[in-house]
């Protein structure tokens, strides 16, 4: 038996990465799936971002696990697909018990050369993405709540800051922005869910070792060791963290044995914030 049987797990940015980390994770733990994803490169930042073939291979490894996975392309910007992916869910898998706002993007630009765009882009997919996806999420999660009992967790948000959500980044104020905003909103939406007893907490890892990391690079005309190296600082000698660390860290967050942990920040940094 899994820690999360009969559970519904809402994850955006799902088709690698992080995200996969995080749907795979729960699958093994008993969880059914619900993977939102982008699934096609955006104009900005120019890397690749998960494809449909990933969405479909995510959904094949968790059925091979037994679970259920209802995957849905698309964009966190937009309401409507917000709306209907959340409906989609629901509809099939019949609730929803954890939302993962996970979908981010990252890319180098001092703050006076960086375009209008460029920053609405940045805060567009990882603010206002997290709030759209919550938006509908949450409503969800406050139905299932029956006859609330104090100590009860009802329900988890977990949003992927960064410890760019703690501290300024040097090429990355729009970026920092963005994350500060996820950190923000999980402390104001833990104020507005406490009656629910829905909890909400912010993750602050340090990098991770994920493809995203391979677009930077390569934006930046170096190796994804030499981005580590020049922007971690670690206090563990690591140039950054896997994916799983973080699911596994996760798992915790989102299980009964932190049902009195809200509106608080989690830090995976590897001593990064030490120092």
């Amino acid at each position: 038996m899994g820690e999360f049987n009969n559970k519904v797990v809402y994850i955006t940015g799902a088709a690698k990465g992080q995200g996969r980390a995080f749907a795979l994770a729960f699958a093994r733990e008993g969880a059914d799936v619900i993977a939102f994803d982008l699934a096609q490169k955006m104009s900005y930042p120019a890397y690749n971002e998960g494809s449909s073939a990933e969405l479909d291979s995510l959904k094949a490894e968790i059925e091979a696990l037994g679970r259920r996975c209802v995957t849905f392309a698309g964009d966190v910007r937009k309401e409507a697909d917000c709306k209907a992916a959340v409906e989609k869910g629901v509809k099939e898998l019949g609730r929803i018990d954890i939302l993962i706002n996970n979908a981010g993007i990252c890319a180098y630009a001092f703050a006076d050369e960086m375009t209008e765009d460029e920053w609405d882009t940045m805060m567009d997919v990882n603010a206002k993405g997290a709030w759209l996806t919550a938006k509908y999420v949450i409503p969800v999660m406050k139905s299932q709540v029956k006859n609330y009992v104090k100590g009860e967790s009802n329900g988890v948000i977990i949003n992927n800051s960064s410890v760019g959500g703690l501290r300024g980044m040097r090429r990355l104020s729009h970026y920092a922005a963005s994350k500060w905003a996820m950190t923000g909103m999980t402390k104001s939406w833990a104020l507005e869910l406490a009656p629910w007893g829905i909890r909400c907490i912010s993750i602050h890892p340090t990098g991770v070792n994920t493809p995203l990391n391979d677009g930077i690079a390569a934006m930046e005309g170096k190796t994804p060791e030499e981005i580590a190296e020049a922007s971690a600082g670690n206090l563990i000698p690591v140039p950054w963290i896997e994916p799983e660390d973080v699911a596994e860290s996760v798992l915790f967050l989102c299980s009964d044995k932190a049902k009195y942990v809200t509106g608080s920040q989690y830090v995976l940094d590897a001593g990064l914030l030490t120092v």
